[in-house]
């Protein structure tokens, strides 16, 4: 079969852990843990040594991002007031990496959806905010639990990663070099948040997904035409992670508060709705898109405020459910993950020749965009 060098997004597949923390259950735990440090900590707090720390409330979170669960790995670790972290036994070097076992498992649901075989399939990018280890590759890893014959690499541009994968993928069709790429985003984000942070500790949630984009000549009758692409960095330290092999030669004394996540939310809302929004519409020009008739906007689920004015910039006015879903209440913001699970669950009913854009942002700053026309 001849090929075309047009890309198109063949299917998705999305793997959900089973367990979930309500805010309910988030906040009786931090609470308890703020009760806990201001007990220990009574004399030199009242000495004004040390800072009491204040309780948080299911209203506060709700109010500050949209999020009322997100699922996660490892759940009693996490509301244990005396641990706040997840916890998992560490595998050997001949097992697979738990990275690696979740993107499989959102790779085969992409595969089974598009009804293609491994032989088929050429590349594998891991395109995640958080490597498990520097190397080797995790794409390597799942390539090689998939059977997969081609080649993978790792990719990190924070929560843009999968839509910088997406363009990546597409490049190598338009190109010739690979027929059918997987681009695997799996999301362990509750290993790099700060459980102990009243600011933060909501925020994020672990998933995995996967998008498989081929070249139009081999994908099945029932795809999304990809009608563009855009990237865009700039660099900002509103959202870090300073967490590295090389924290090693820190001495402790130091501190390690900034080795999770960090953010100036008000920053980073401040200057990053306007940035998204523009790059959308300059790549909508582009293309001779009419922004505001785009059928659907599957934006990153990071804060529900954020989406709400980048959506009203490109439409035009208040977007509703149907054209700006959110996964946000349910799954936390998971990162690179969350607009392609939006899209993932919310994309069956458009119709044929419908628009829609794949929107990401995050740390970097980093975002892309991807414009979306569903066939048949």
């Amino acid at each position: 079969m001849e090929l075309t060098g047009q890309p198109v997004i063949a299917a998705t597949g999305l793997f959900t852990p089973s367990d979930s923390i309500t805010n309910e259950e988030l906040v009786d735990s931090f609470n308890r843990f703020v009760a806990l440090h201001n007990e220990r900590h009574s004399d030199a707090i009242a000495a004004g040594e040390v800072e009491a720390l204040q309780p948080s409330s299911v209203e506060f979170i709700e109010k500050a991002s949209g999020i009322k669960a997100r699922h996660v790995m490892s759940k009693a670790p996490v509301l244990d007031p005396e641990i706040m972290s997840p916890r998992w036994d560490e595998r050997s070097n001949d097992e697979l990496s738990m990275m690696a076992e979740i993107g499989v498992k959102a790779c085969r649901q992409a595969l089974e959806r598009a009804g293609r075989d491994v032989a088929d399939v050429d590349a594998v990018l891991c395109a995640a905010s958080n490597m498990e280890r520097a190397y080797p590759a995790m794409a390597v890893e799942i390539q090689q639990a998939l059977g997969i014959d081609g080649f993978g690499f790792d990719m990190n541009v924070a929560c843009s990663s999968a839509t910088f994968g997406i363009q990546t993928a597409a490049d190598y069709i338009r190109a010739g070099n690979a027929k059918s790429v997987l681009v695997v985003s799996p999301e362990i984000t509750s290993g790099h948040l700060n459980w102990r942070d009243r600011d933060s500790h909501f925020i994020f949630g672990d998933v995995a997904t996967a998008v498989l984009v081929e070249d139009a000549a081999v994908a099945p009758t029932e795809h999304w035409n990809i009608l563009g692409t855009k990237l865009k960095t700039v660099f900002s330290n509103n959202i870090r992670n300073n967490f590295g092999f090389l924290n090693r030669a820190v001495p402790e004394t130091e501190g390690t508060a900034d080795k999770l996540f960090v953010q100036e939310g008000r920053k980073v809302f401040k200057e990053v709705v306007p940035m998204v929004a523009q790059m959308i519409l300059d790549e909508a020009e582009r293309l001779s898109v009419d922004p505001t008739s785009l059928r659907r906007m599957w934006l990153h689920q990071a804060n529900a405020g954020m989406n709400r004015l980048i959506a009203h910039k490109v439409l035009g006015h208040e977007a509703n459910d149907d054209e700006s879903p959110t996964v946000l209440d349910t799954y936390g913001n998971t990162s690179s993950a969350g607009s392609i699970i939006a899209f993932h669950l919310h994309s069956a009913d458009l119709a044929a020749e419908d628009v829609g854009l794949i929107c990401s942002f995050g740390a970097g700053y980093s975002a892309g965009c991807v414009f979306v026309q569903k066939t048949a």
